[in-house]
């Protein structure tokens, strides 16, 4: 990992990244509990959380497009428009605008979606071998999870210090920072295709349905879309916990601990998991998130918890994503990425809006938290059956 960041290339990247997943996470905080504290339903709060999600249904189109223009310039303009739509917030106010406020979250949620598309097929076209794909991968896990926990924590700090609108500032300015490094980083790469959009779109579904075990392995990495909690959290945090900690604080604190958890998981346990274990990461997973259904009743026992719950989650996203890129040709990479991240986003939607709504409908917190973690034994199972497909050691 060292040696991968004393590359001037990679080093910038790694800036980027971790200003910009900051960025997202802290705003998060901030837009969350704007939501709550608009007074919003629980069906509305799960809504607020799915928006941010929606761009992925619209993968098959990010990733022709990605594929098509992918350059600097092109990633260039895309964080400046994340920018641009995360002022927007500034405007809301009362909860009649709440779907102005959705419309402004799936805008920046859509740059952000291509962003990650664009990086995630970059890696794999700098990266000298397989190797160093694997380290970037590892450590783009990593500066997702340590920012996890610092967006986290840090924006549930400052949104209770100086309030939503002035951490949405600091957001906007960390990503025009990010934006500034970006242009300084010397990539020449440049789209090498001429094929029209609807075209690109056509020839990556066809080679998808070539590539049986590729879309396999798309559904192996979605199930850890099954840890999208945010919903969970945030009824926790107004119906649970409000009387004795702050709404921002809950938000804030929960999300950090599991990111910590997610950060010295992934360096604890990279080296451990393998292609003949990994149906056993997948029961430990499901495991811990029963734990925490269980004791969801006590905010402290719920932060413990989620040390437990976040442990195994980056390093079995890391090992799947793996799984999906060296099986995919560099010609179709932008494209098999967004689809990836398509099915990866319509299970976390799924998870995202039917905790809140079941919630409303009179299903309890930690029932609902139990089904996700049973789920994670299912997908053990379906992984037992696909090991013999997979080569990848």
């Amino acid at each position: 990992m060292k040696k991968l960041l004393k590359n001037s290339i990679y080093k910038k990247l790694a800036i980027v990244q971790f200003l910009i997943y900051f960025g997202s996470f802290f705003s998060a905080v901030a837009i969350y509990t704007l939501v709550i504290k608009l007074n919003a339903t629980p069906t509305q709060i799960a809504i607020s959380s799915v928006a941010f999600l929606v761009p992925s249904l619209f993968g098959f189109l990010t990733g022709a497009v990605v594929d098509k223009h992918l350059s600097k310039a092109f990633m260039s303009v895309i964080l400046l428009f994340e920018a641009v739509f995360s002022s927007l917030v500034l405007f809301i106010n009362s909860i009649e605008q709440f779907w102005l406020l959705i419309a402004f979250i799936v805008l920046r949620a859509t740059c952000s979606f291509i962003f990650f598309a664009a990086q995630m097929a970059l890696f794999p076209q700098i990266a000298k071998d397989e190797d160093e794909l694997k380290e970037l991968n590892s450590l783009h896990s990593m500066i997702w999870s340590v920012n996890f926990a610092l967006g986290m924590s840090v924006g549930g700090l400052v949104v209770k210090a100086i309030g939503v609108y002035g951490a949405i500032v600091i957001d906007i300015a960390v990503f025009i920072v990010a934006f500034l490094i970006f242009l300084s980083i010397d990539i020449n790469l440049k789209a090498k295709t001429i094929h029209s959009i609807a075209k690109l779109i056509k020839g990556g579904i066809s080679y998808l349905k070539s590539k049986p075990l590729t879309l396999k392995l798309m559904l192996l990495h979605a199930s850890i879309a099954l840890t999208n909690f945010d919903t969970i959290i945030n009824l926790l945090a107004k119906y649970q916990y409000a009387t004795y900690i702050a709404v921002p604080l809950t938000i804030g604190f929960l999300n950090a601990t599991r990111a910590i958890a997610l950060m010295f998981g992934a360096v604890i346990m990279t080296k451990h998991i393998n292609k003949n274990n990994l149906e056993i990461f997948l029961i430990l997973q499901g495991v811990a998130i029963i734990l925490w259904s269980i004791l969801q009743n006590s905010f402290w026992g719920s932060l413990l918890s989620m040390l437990f719950v976040g442990f195994l989650t980056t390093v079995l996203w890391s090992y799947t994503y793996t799984f999906m890129q060296t099986s995919v040709d560099k010609e179709y990479l932008g494209r098999v990425v967004a689809y990836s991240d398509t099915i990866f986003m319509m299970v976390s939607m799924s998870v995202s809006f039917l905790s809140g709504y079941l919630y409303e409908k009179g299903l309890n917190i930690s029932t609902i938290t139990v089904t996700l973690g049973v789920g994670f034994f299912a997908f053990a199972i379906y992984y037992k059956r696909l090991k013999r497909q997979i080569t990848l050691n």
